[in-house]
């Protein structure tokens, strides 16, 4: 079952509770001779997914419209029970049904929060929608509010600054303001009126800003609800037709995979991407996916495979033009594929060539955010090569460089650090910098 967004999110407008939506039900139920005993845990069980009997279902459409004092029918509220497969593939239903979890989110209601990453066909099954028929023919809309090409910059220019938010301050800070503008911007304005032209301009600038939900989401470690946003840009960019877009999505989904410790998912998600791409998929893009699929093979113990993917990311690391890349790429920054190519050879115990790539990597000048990790990458090398000296200086730096950041997956490196620094605690400088990640970790985020 999947969690019911849209009746949390007209729930949440009616300003009722669980407890006063089961009892005006049950009230309801009782002037036409019914005896119905729902409670709080009852409408609980319908947020999380599970219907109530059909002619429960006219009686939460009808407390809710008198609420609200508008006609509240079963598809308002994803209780249509005539509606077989999985919602929100069509365009239609989807426009429909994206932005409730948009505000959810928005508000922390605990449908959003509590959403549980899906697994097997569920978690393939977008992706396959993706690379395959039908097409959207028309992405046209109509609705309140017409869309034109100044709301497309405002939507293009809300996604850099909220791409440079997170990677300066950490997902957890970003994320309420990217959700707040999906809820209260975004959402007006895929459900409002524009051409076929506009529309696929707008689920590409949209869809833009619905993965990096997804990422703040991921670094807030909320997998399930990352994993919804990124089914969602990924639909927003099969309607937008921008095979380049949807291969970094895709990309986006590889990571978590990574994360999730799912290699085979991350080989398969990541050909995926270049096999659907084609000629489209940008050398930016390929120096990620090739370097993702040897971080997994070498994670599975293929060195073989895991050296060859790293060839493969190499070449196409010396490709890349940014003028020519699209802007959602533009996080495979000089020197990521080196650090990516150190963490690869870590996994495989090749620790010199891997010293000598996060060398490389910490040299070159990039983000706040990517700085954390390949510093923390020569913290964990250094301490396997047993040069506990470098490792002490490294571990300094990372912590400075995190400072001020807000990020779970940032927190679990400096976790990783500790527990490999923990080993050498006998060692002074060792124990020293130790305390300091503890103090660090004790933080509150």
């Amino acid at each position: 079952m999947s969690p019911n967004h849209l009746l949390a999110a007209v729930l949440d407008d009616s300003g009722m509770s669980r407890a006063g939506l089961a009892q005006r039900v049950n009230d309801l139920a009782a002037t036409s001779g019914l005896a119905l005993r729902y409670d709080h845990t009852s409408v609980g069980r319908w947020l999380k997914g599970q219907r109530p009997r059909s002619r429960s279902i006219e009686l939460v459409c009808a407390v809710l419209s008198e609420r609200l004092g508008r006609e509240i029918t079963p598809q308002d509220v994803d209780l249509d029970t005539r509606t077989d497969g999985p919602p929100g593939t069509t365009l239609p239903a989807f426009v429909e049904r994206a932005p409730a979890l948009w505000t959810s989110d928005h508000r922390h209601a605990a449908t959003a929060q509590e959403t549980p990453a899906v697994t097997g066909m569920a978690a393939i099954a977008p992706v396959w929608e993706w690379e395959n028929p039908p097409h959207d023919l028309d992405t046209s809309h109509f609705g309140i509010g017409r869309v034109g090409t100044e709301d497309l910059e405002m939507l293009r220019g809300a996604r850099t600054h909220y791409e440079r938010m997170y990677q300066q301050a950490g997902g957890l800070a970003a994320k309420p303001r990217v959700t707040r503008f999906l809820a209260e911007t975004v959402a007006p304005a895929v459900r409002g009126h524009y051409p076929d032209r506009i529309g696929r301009e707008l689920f590409r600038a949209a869809g833009g800003l619905v993965a990096i939900a997804g990422i703040c989401s991921y670094d807030s470690d909320q997998q399930g609800l990352a994993q919804r946003y990124y089914h969602q840009a990924l639909r927003m960019a099969k309607a937008s037709g921008d095979h380049a877009f949807g291969g970094y999505v895709i990309a986006l989904l590889v990571t978590q995979a990574m994360h999730l410790r799912d290699y085979r998912q991350v080989i398969a998600f990541a050909e995926a991407g270049i096999r659907t791409a084609g000629p489209h998929l940008s050398p930016a893009l390929a120096t990620d996916l090739y370097a993702m699929q040897a971080k997994a093979f070498a994670r599975m113990k293929q060195p073989g495979s895991a050296r060859a993917s790293l060839s493969r990311a190499e070449d196409s690391n010396g490709r890349i033009r940014r003028t020519e890349e699209p802007p959602e790429t533009g996080y495979v920054q000089p020197g990521r594929v080196e650090a990516q190519a150190a963490e690869a050879l870590l996994s495989l115990g090749d620790h010199r060539p891997a010293m000598r790539y996060a060398e490389e990597a910490v040299g070159t000048r990039t983000h706040a955010r990517g700085k954390v990790h390949r510093l923390a990458t020569m913290t964990s090398l250094a301490i396997a090569c047993r040069d506990l000296d470098h490792a002490v200086v490294a571990a300094d730096a990372t912590l400075d460089a995190a400072q001020g950041m807000e990020s779970k997956r940032l927190a679990d490196r400096l976790h990783g650090i500790h527990h490999e620094l923990a080993h050498h605690t006998d060692v002074p400088t060792v124990r020293e910098v130790a305390e300091r990640v503890e103090t660090v970790l004790s933080m509150p985020i």
